[in-house]
């Protein structure tokens, strides 16, 4: 995704254009800048990503993760329509769900990983402590962010819609879990 392209402030060649700018916002989520920046994402969708699933569903949770993708390269986006660089990684729908486990499972414990030279341990510290220290280096590092070829401003806006966007689709699982309870059947959403 090219902010200036999705904008419609400069256009691509014919032989570029493969797909409308607008699909771009989706496509880039599933394009990453390397095998490490593919990795780190999905370690963090595999330790996160199924409780979210588990929660939400299948379905849901497809809706819920390309919505936090969408909404954190638009974040990232309006911070400059005139940029020409390529925005691309699943960071910002991976996010969401970070935003999503803060909110659903704050006091679950999170194996963290510690390697100092020759002193290496597991930790289990509670998700709100991880998640937390997570989120402060995202707005830590705007600071820096001119140096970096490092999205912060999409972290951060995925994780602001995955907070908002789980207690949208919780409420609306609730509401139908209760009228199953009354004996009715559920809505096929």
């Amino acid at each position: 995704m090219i902010p200036s392209v999705l904008f419609n402030i400069k256009q691509l060649s014919d032989d570029l254009a493969i797909i409308p700018a607008y699909m771009t916002l989706i496509s880039s989520m599933f394009l990453h800048g390397g095998w490490m920046h593919l990795i780190g994402n999905m370690t963090y969708l595999y330790i996160f990503g199924d409780n979210i699933e588990d929660e939400l569903g299948k379905f849901k949770f497809i809706i819920f993760y390309i919505s936090c993708g969408i909404f954190a390269g638009l974040c990232q986006a309006l911070i400059d329509v005139n940029s020409e660089i390529p925005m691309i990684g699943a960071s910002g729908a991976i996010s969401g769900i970070l935003g999503a486990y803060l909110i659903l499972f704050p006091k679950k414990d999170i194996k963290v990983f510690f390697w100092f030279f020759i002193f290496i341990k597991i930790f289990r510290i509670p998700a709100m402590y991880v998640i937390g220290g997570w989120i402060f280096i995202q707005f830590f590092s705007l600071n820096n962010s001119e140096e970096s070829n490092i999205a912060y401003l999409a972290h951060i806006g995925g994780f602001i819609a995955g907070i908002i966007l789980i207690i949208i689709f919780k409420k609306k699982i609730s509401k139908q879990s209760k009228k199953l309870t009354k004996g009715s059947l559920p809505n096929s959403n």
